[in-house]
């Protein structure tokens, strides 16, 4: 019997609905075409949910997101709400659904298709045929330590505070799902942290050493300063297989290595917590573009992103692996011969529209 798999959508802001009704359109084939059957949710989050509830995200839609088997996210924020409270940001919406869905491990699979190497801000040789993971912690480190906030001190000046942590079990966790995936591509594993200046690095080196060591010994484990990371990355981007790291070093790292692609219109991520005892584990999935809002509403924004996100989650979270590998083949024939929106077009490649994108993967999806 047929299992019905809910999914959330949580379309956003900026141009996070244009691309969503894209994905969607995806969604749709693969479920006239397949055993498989979703039932499928759209709510509120970021901005939108500001103007309609007054918070980025209400305790209703958490809820929802946590009772769903996957949830795909589009884009938040822009600058109609940039004099909103801190707390209430519509990025304060993401934020809290990663943190009570539990998602620790953030994947960010950054691979050149061979069409996009002259996109690269690299030389093609130094791209082609390039495909990293970056495996991000996401619910720990800087971002979420305490103490933290702004203070003002006895002589009338402010002193802001954020504060980094990380524990074994952290650390733990995030690097199985990186040993995990490296075992099914090259099994090289780079960890990346500052462990000469800094505490909480010294013990990210120590842990992921022992865990290695311990659970992982058909993968090879190297370590790398993050900032000599960044620096390899531009000079020799395809020594790297899979690389894990903390909340911080992987925020900037991971958009590093998305540029190397040629747009960040062309990224998905998929952002998973642990495994529950049915096989099961949350799931969050998104493209890694922010919510473009100088193009939102123009119909030219790049629904690829969001496309691949999809298939991401139809791999994670249904076991859907051959359907996952039809959209990405898809978007692969889509880049080689059809026209492309605008962040990634060429000379002499005719412009297309947000809405013509997912009919030119719709289009080679059904001649398969």
């Amino acid at each position: 019997m047929t299992t019905t798999k809910t999914l959330l959508l949580l379309p956003g802001d900026g141009i996070g609905p244009e691309v969503m009704a894209q994905a969607k359109r995806v969604l749709d084939w693969v479920q006239a075409r397949s055993e498989a059957r979703f039932e499928v949710i759209e709510d509120l989050v970021g901005g939108a949910a500001i103007d309609a509830h007054g918070v980025p995200v209400t305790d209703a839609t958490v809820a929802k997101a946590i009772a769903a088997d996957a949830v795909l996210f589009g884009s938040v924020g822009g600058p109609k709400w940039d004099s909103v409270p801190f707390e209430i940001r519509p990025e304060a919406g993401l934020l809290r659904l990663r943190k009570d869905l539990a998602v620790f491990a953030n994947l960010r699979p950054a691979k050149v298709f061979d069409a996009l190497a002259e996109a690269s801000s690299l030389k093609p040789e130094l791209v082609r045929g390039l495909d990293i993971m970056i495996v991000r912690e996401l619910i720990g480190g800087i971002y979420f330590g305490e103490p933290r906030g702004i203070e003002t001190l006895p002589d009338g000046s402010q002193r802001g505070v954020n504060t980094e942590v990380y524990t074994t079990a952290e650390i733990q966790r995030v690097g199985r799902v990186a040993f995990d995936l490296a075992r099914k591509r090259q099994k090289r594993v780079c960890s990346v942290e500052k462990a000469n200046v800094m505490e909480s690095g010294l013990l990210w080196r120590q842990v992921m050493t022992g865990l290695q060591k311990a659970e992982y010994p058909d993968v090879q484990l190297t370590h790398m300063y993050a900032d000599n990371c960044a620096m390899q990355l531009a000079k020799n981007p395809k020594q790297f297989d899979v690389i894990v790291t903390g909340n911080l070093f992987g925020d900037i790292l991971s958009d590093l290595t998305a540029m190397l692609t040629g747009s960040l219109g062309m990224l998905p991520s998929a952002t998973l917590g642990a495994l529950k005892a049915d096989g099961s584990r949350p799931a969050f999935y998104e493209p890694i573009h922010g919510s473009a809002p100088d193009i939102a509403g123009k119909g030219v924004a790049n629904p690829l992103a969001q496309i691949l996100s999809l298939a991401l989650l139809l791999r994670y979270s249904f076991d859907m692996e051959a359907a996952a590998a039809s959209i990405e083949a898809a978007v692969e024939r889509v880049l080689a011969k059809a026209g492309r929106t605008p962040d990634i077009a060429e000379p002499g490649r005719a412009q297309i529209s947000t809405t013509q994108m997912g009919d030119a993967v719709l289009a080679e999806l059904a001649a398969t």
